[in-house]
């Protein structure tokens, strides 16, 4: 159940677009309406072509393990490897032990969703939090609390008193936790390496969660077969002390956080209004609200095909969860060096996952599937790394933290709603019936996302579009107004600093080149 959280890891944002770090250049703005835009220096074009609405890979990414250059992320990647290869010996170990207490698919999903409904509930509250506070306590905060949760659930299972009810409440518990610790985890991976080798880094993280998961779930396998399921919760706990560990040596001196958010009334609404009106934010949120939902609910259809369909045990289940992790490991080094972001580069992510979903679906065989599975994996990530970047390299700085927390709801949060709908589908229909769904669901926001990029693009080619700056500190938004579209810049001072000037996401063309006027909302 824990493995939403894990194969949740995400990228964030390259140099001078708007959200890319703090102190970066505010958008250029016209002053009359219709006016033309000052034309963007060359150099402020090339960094902004990774992050538009419909961009194209970069080939030059600084290399495939550019971020490991950076002292303090070598140090909390080393922590955050050991612990990853602990939870994921905890999501095998929960999986597994949720059916051995007599519970059908269908309960399998609720105990599934009851640990990320106060992720739903509760996720943008927590990403305001890792807006107004220090990132790297809060951090080491909800890694204590998971250690210990870990630890009460490992005792419970090994005293052999644990019963379902109690299984709920340890996953509401994990998933207050996780409200707060993904947005956080989130945005601290920019403090450590900055914007401009933020893309492979939050990649990098990716291969480092996939590489635990094939490491984690074969230690569980044989943990649970040779000990049981109680002393992988142990282990999970005491693996917690290698990221404490990490946090703890960090050089603080050389982290860029940025400066806390004041507390004031309507935050929230806030960060919900600034991500609907930025299509680059937008489009993103409603393709993973789809695949989140339904495609990415692996702790449920997993272990259903390993019992079910393959007549396995848990280490079949940790076989098929290993396959897609090696996948994941070869997917995330790929998108590492190519550093795909952007819409257009998502929705062909999404359709090649839906598809592989499907083919998977209709294996004839364990091998076949774990074979299929191995290329799930690599497109799995591609499409999480894609998205995540996406999403961060187009979020100011200010709301970085509210916008990722509306990226874990739409991914970790839309559980309590797919749990229950998975399972009890492969209840109903068989075991495969839950991986058929998750292919429909992939394709399904692959066209969703080409349909809205089409608008824009014929929003942009029929409306005209008039410019005007607005006050200071707020970045370039869009508004309609009638049947034209407002492109809403920052000072005009801004505009004077050409040789530093950046374009919004927002203001980009589809190709990927900025655009003479914005693009508008749809």
């Amino acid at each position: 159940m824990l493995s939403r959280g894990l194969e949740r890891e995400r990228a964030m944002s390259t140099q001078g677009v708007s959200g890319g770090s703090p102190g970066r250049p505010s958008t250029e703005s016209g002053s009359t309406a219709g006016s033309r835009r000052p034309p963007v220096p060359r150099a402020a074009e090339a960094r902004t072509t990774g992050t538009t609405i419909g961009d194209r890979p970069s080939p030059r990414s600084g290399g495939t393990f550019a971020a490991l250059r950076v002292p303090n992320y070598r140090r909390f990647m080393t922590g955050q490897i050991i612990s990853m290869c602990g939870t994921w010996m905890q999501t095998i170990a929960l999986g597994w032990l949720v059916l051995s207490l007599g519970a059908s698919g269908t309960l399998l999903g609720v105990v599934t969703a009851a640990q990320f409904l106060p992720v739903l509930v509760f996720g943008a509250y927590g990403g305001l939090v890792a807006d107004r506070t220090n990132i790297r306590r809060l951090l080491s905060c909800t890694a204590s609390l998971q250690a210990l949760l870990a630890a009460v659930l490992g005792i419970l299972v090994i005293t052999d008193v644990v019963t379902l009810w109690m299984v709920v409440v340890f996953a509401l518990c994990l998933g207050l936790t996780q409200a707060v610790d993904n947005p956080a985890r989130q945005s601290f991976v920019q403090e450590m390496v900055g914007p401009e080798t933020l893309p492979n880094a939050v990649t990098l993280n990716s291969v480092t969660m996939n590489a635990a998961r094939v490491v984690g779930p074969a230690i569980a396998g044989a943990t649970i077969t040779l000990v049981g399921n109680g002393m992988c919760f142990i282990l999970n706990a005491l693996s917690f002390a290698a990221i404490l560990v990490a946090l703890a040596r960090l050089d603080r001196s050389a982290l860029r956080p940025n400066p806390p958010v004041a507390r004031a009334p309507g935050q929230i609404r806030e960060g919900f209004h600034y991500a609907v009106r930025t299509a680059s934010i937008r489009i993103p949120l409603t393709m993973m609200v789809l695949t989140g939902t339904l495609a990415y609910e692996f702790q449920v259809t997993l272990p259903l095909v390993a019992r079910e369909t393959f007549h396995g045990t848990a280490a079949t289940y940790s076989l098929l969860t290993g396959a897609m992790g090696a996948g994941a490991v070869a997917g995330g080094l790929l998108v590492a060096r190519r550093r795909l972001t952007g819409v257009r580069s998502l929705v062909a992510v999404a359709g090649v996952f839906g598809a592989l979903l499907l083919l998977s679906a209709a294996a004839p065989s364990l091998v076949v599937l774990v074979a299929a599975l191995v290329v799930t994996g690599a497109a799995s990530v591609a499409f999480i790394a894609t998205g995540n970047a996406t999403v961060q390299l187009s979020a100011e700085p200010r709301m970085r933290g509210r916008v990722m927390a509306l990226w874990s709801m739409a991914f970790l949060g839309t559980t309590p709603l797919g749990g229950p709908i998975a399972g009890a589908i492969a209840q109903v229909f068989g075991a495969r019936a839950g991986l058929v769904l998750a292919g429909v669901a992939a394709v399904a926001a692959a066209l969703i996302g080409l349909a809205s990029l089409r608008r824009i693009e014929a929003r942009q080619v029929a409306a005209p579009v008039a410019v005007a700056p607005v006050a200071a500190g707020f970045p370039a938004v869009e508004h309609a107004a009638g049947k034209h579209a407002v492109a809403v810049g920052a000072t005009a001072e801004a505009a004077c600093s050409t040789a530093t000037a950046t374009v919004h996401p927002a203001e980009q063309a589809p190709s990927g080149k900025p655009s003479a006027r914005p693009l508008p909302s749809t």
